[in-house]
């Protein structure tokens, strides 16, 4: 789990875990029963899903997407923050996972807000689209398609809506990394800051955190 922010200094985890105490014993849950069912350990770090949680509420969200599910974590932070009524879809390549998603949201008592799409989400997304406009899209998924994701959020978020993607340092090969997925994070950030569709930014977590709100 990473579950720094800001770096990676021991003092200063130890210091925001004291304050904000981000992870509650069922998001610990989650990560452990996740790791023990063998689920990648590539789970959301515990302050960004107190972000994701603090974000859907400052923006009253109640139709979100999350596009990677895996065992249900950053998923159960934006379902606590849906306003009454809210509603996620989230989208799960590995059926497995989503297996252990779906008893991720049922403990944590929100199985009535979520639903779970298996499949490749680029496949499933369209069966949503009558849903919108959306208010919130989280994108933590195959990185070589977040150029992809990010086209789908920008038709289908609502203007005022923001998007959220995990990962955007590419696992420090933003710069000058050369591998696919690196050159897909580098045009999604591109897209995001300079496409003209979002005002966004990047919140200086660990991995990354962009941030944009849809303006057009």
């Amino acid at each position: 789990m990473k579950d720094y922010f800001g770096g990676r200094e021991e003092q200063l985890v130890r210091y925001l875990n004291r304050v904000f105490h981000p992870e509650d014993a069922v998001l610990k849950e989650i990560r452990e029963r996740s790791l023990k069912a063998g689920l990648p350990e590539i789970q959301l770090g515990s302050m960004d899903a107190l972000h994701l949680e603090v974000l859907a509420r400052t923006a009253g969200a109640k139709k979100a997407v999350e596009i990677g599910t895996l065992g249900g974590y950053s998923g159960t932070a934006i379902a606590r923050g849906l306003g009454k009524g809210g509603r996620l879809h989230t989208f799960e390549l590995e059926r497995r996972h989503a297996e252990v998603a779906l008893e991720s949201f049922r403990k944590a008592g929100v199985l009535d807000r979520v639903m779970v799409h298996v499949g490749p989400a680029l496949e499933r997304l369209p069966e949503i689209e009558h849903e919108e406009p959306f208010d919130l899209v989280f994108i933590d998924a195959d990185k070589e398609s977040y150029p992809a994701y990010l086209a789908w959020a920008a038709h289908h978020l609502k203007v005022g809506g923001m998007v959220l993607g995990d990962n955007a340092f590419a696992f420090g090969e933003i710069v000058d990394g050369r591998s696919a997925g690196a050159e897909a994070m580098r045009e999604f950030n591109k897209e995001l800051a300079q496409g003209g569709r979002f005002r966004s930014t990047m919140l200086p977590t660990g991995e990354g955190l962009c941030l944009g709100v849809k303006i057009r």
